[in-house]
C-alpha cells in the first residue's frame, strides 16, 4: 500500500441471500482528502462501508480491506474504532435518554475499580462539544434536541476516540440547509486537522461543493473515480455514470387538470402532546383541488409533518380543532385506521420508525394495509394479495429478489417505494406524502415524482411536505409556505421561487 492512501479496498464481494451486493468493488482514499460515494440506491454504499468498518465482520465477504497499511481483521465496529476508524450512520445510533455527556463516552468510558468516573467523563465533554459546534449543555438528554443537534453529538462521539478516518453516511438527508451547511463547514475543518472523511450522499450539489474525490458506485460494482483536483466534474457527469444514461431532466413533466375543492381544512390548532400549553399549530387553513400537487414548504421545526399527522387520524399532538371537509362533506377522523378507510393516506418522514415493519417481508409490507380489500368472508385471499403485492413491486421496479426478502435488506429507496405501495394499494383518493424522496438517489426520486403524476392524473390530489425547495417549485401547482406553526402564504407554481419562499417564511 502506498502511505498516500489512508484506505484500500480491492476486488471487494459481499453477497446476501438471493442478492450479490457487492461485485468485485475497488476502493482507495487518500490521506487527509474528503472523499464522496456516490450511486442509486442499492448500488451497494452503504454495504461498501459497512465492510470497511466491521458491521460485516471479516470473513463475511471476499477481498481485502486495507488500513493505515494493514489488512483489517475487524468482527465488529468496536474494532475498527480502537483502530481509528468511526462511521456515523443515516439512522443514529444514540441512546434518547441518556445526556449528551453518557452518549459521548458510552461503550469507553474510564474507570477506577469498576467504577465510573461521571465527573471527568462531564468535563471532557465541554472541548469536544465546542469543537464541532453544539452550544448544549452536557447534561441535556438527547431525545430532547433535534436531528442536526443529535448529528453532531454523533460526530463528537466520534472524535472522542481520536478517529483518523470518519465515514459519513447521507450525514445531512435529515438537515435544513443551514445545517448540513455547518456539518460541511465541520468536515473542510477536519480536513485542516489532518482526518480522512469518506461521505455517501444523493446530493449532489453538496457533493461538488465539498470533495476533493468521488466514486460512482452502480449494481455494486465500482464504475469511476473522479480526482477533482485534477479536472471539474458536474452533475450531469456524475448522473450518466450513476444510471448508466442520460438524465437531462431531474423533474418529469406534467399536464395539470385541476378540478373542485376536493380535501378542506380550516381553523385547525393542535398543541404539544407533553407541554399542553403550547401550540403548534396556529389556525391553519387551507384546501387541496382534484387532480392537485399541493406542497408544504418551511424552515425545520415550521410544523408542516406535526400538521399533517394530527390530520391523519389524530397521529399526533393534543386537543387537536378545527374543521376538516373531504368532498364537500365535514369528517372527523378517530384514528389513523379511520382516515385510510375514508379515502386518506398518508406517508411518513420516518419510514423505518413509522412506515415499516423491518422484521417482515416485502409483501406483507405492501399489503398490511388493505386486508380488508384482500379477504373474502374474512379470510385473506393468500393467492390475491401476492398478485397485487406483484403487480406494485413491478409497477413501481422495486428492486428485491423476492416479496419473501425482509424489507430491512432493502435500500433506502426501495423502502421507500414499498411504502408507497402500501399506500397506493390503499387506494387512497387524498395521498399525503412527508419528505417522499429524503435519502434517495436522484434516479429513483424521478420515478417516485412520475409515481405522483400518475396519481394526479387519475383525479387523486397529492399533499406533499418537502425540504427541497427546488422539488416542491417544480413538482407542485400550488405551494404553502409555513413557519412557527403557522400558514404564511401560499404561492401559484408560476411565481414560486426559493427567495420568495424563504423570505415569505422568515419575514412576510
Amino acid at each position: 500500500m502506498s502511505e498516500q492512501y489512508i484506505l484500500e479496498v480491492n476486488n471487494l464481494t459481499k453477497d446476501f441471500p438471493g442478492v450479490r451486493a457487492l461485485d468485485n468493488v475497488d476502493f482507495k482514499v487518500r490521506n487527509g482528502e474528503i472523499h464522496c460515494l456516490v450511486g442509486e440506491n442499492g448500488a451497494g454504499k452503504s454495504t461498501l462501508m459497512n465492510v470497511v468498518s466491521g458491521v460485516y465482520p471479516k470473513g463475511s465477504y471476499e477481498g481485502h480491506v486495507v488500513f493505515k497499511g494493514k489488512e483489517t481483521h475487524y468482527r465488529s465496529t468496536k474494532d475498527s474504532e480502537l483502530d481509528g476508524l468511526a462511521i456515523i450512520h443515516q439512522e443514529l445510533t444514540l441512546s434518547p435518554y441518556l445526556s449528551i455527556y453518557e452518549n459521548l463516552f458510552l461503550g469507553h468510558m474510564e474507570t477506577k475499580f469498576g467504577i465510573i468516573n461521571w465527573d471527568k467523563c462531564l468535563k471532557d465533554s465541554y472541548p469536544l462539544l465546542k469543537r464541532v459546534g453544539l452550544n448544549e449543555r452536557p447534561q441535556t438528554i438527547v431525545s430532547k434536541m433535534s436531528v442536526g443537534k443529535q448529528q453532531l453529538v454523533e460526530i463528537a462521539r466520534a472524535i472522542s476516540q481520536k478517529a483518523e478516518l470518519l465515514i459519513f453516511d447521507e450525514p445531512t438527508s435529515s438537515l435544513n440547509d443551514e445545517e448540513s451547511q455547518k456539518l460541511l463547514d465541520l468536515m473542510r475543518e477536519f480536513r485542516k486537522e489532518g482526518i480522512t472523511c469518506v461521505m455517501i450522499s444523493h446530493k449532489l450539489d453538496e457533493v461538488l461543493s465539498v470533495a476533493d474525490s468521488i466514486t460512482i458506485l452502480r449494481d455494486g460494482q465500482s464504475i469511476v473515480s473522479f480526482d477533482l483536483r485534477d479536472r471539474k466534474v458536474t452533475e450531469q457527469e456524475i448522473i450518466k455514470e450513476m444510471v448508466g444514461r442520460e438524465l437531462k431532466n431531474l423533474f418529469p413533466q406534467k399536464e395539470p387538470d385541476i378540478g373542485e375543492v376536493v380535501f378542506e381544512v380550516k381553523d385547525w390548532n393542535v398543541y404539544h402532546p407533553d407541554y399542553h400549553t403550547m401550540k403548534i399549530i396556529d389556525n391553519a387553513s387551507f384546501h387541496v383541488k382534484k387532480g392537485e400537487i399541493v406542497s408544504f414548504c418551511g424552515p425545520m421545526g415550521a410544523g408542516r409533518t406535526e400538521m399533517m399527522m394530527s390530520i391523519f387520524g389524530k397521529s399526533y399532538g393534543y386537543g387537536a380543532t378545527g374543521e376538516i371537509f373531504l368532498k364537500g362533506r365535514k369528517v372527523s377522523f378517530k384514528n389513523p385506521k379511520d382516515a385510510i378507510e375514508k379515502g386518506v393516506g398518508y406517508v411518513s418522514e420516518d419510514r423505518k420508525s413509522l412506515g415499516l415493519i423491518l422484521i417482515q417481508d416485502v409483501k406483507t409490507n405492501i399489503t398490511n394495509s388493505s386486508l380488508r380489500r384482500l379477504a373474502r368472508h374474512g379470510i385473506i385471499d393468500k393467492d390475491l394479495e401476492v398478485r397485487k403485492a406483484e403487480q406494485y413491486k413491478e409497477t413501481l421496479q422495486i428492486k428485491t429478489p423476492s416479496l419473501q426478502q425482509l424489507v430491512r435488506n432493502l435500500s433506502g429507496g426501495n423502502q421507500q417505494k414499498v411504502v408507497l405501495s402500501r399506500c397506493l394499494l390503499a387506494d387512497p383518493d387524498i395521498f399525503i406524502v412527508d419528505e417522499p424522496t429524503r435519502g434517495i438517489d436522484v434516479g429513483a426520486k424521478f420515478e417516485i415524482y412520475s409515481i405522483l403524476n400518475d396519481m394526479v392524473k387519475e383525479g387523486k390530489s397529492v399533499i406533499v411536505v418537502s425540504s427541497e425547495l427546488a422539488e416542491a417549485i417544480s413538482m407542485s401547482d400550488r405551494i404553502y409556505v409555513m413557519n412557527e406553526g403557522k400558514i404564511k402564504g401560499v404561492l401559484n407554481r408560476d411565481e414560486a421561487t426559493q427567495e420568495r419562499i424563504m423570505h415569505m417564511a422568515l419575514i412576510d
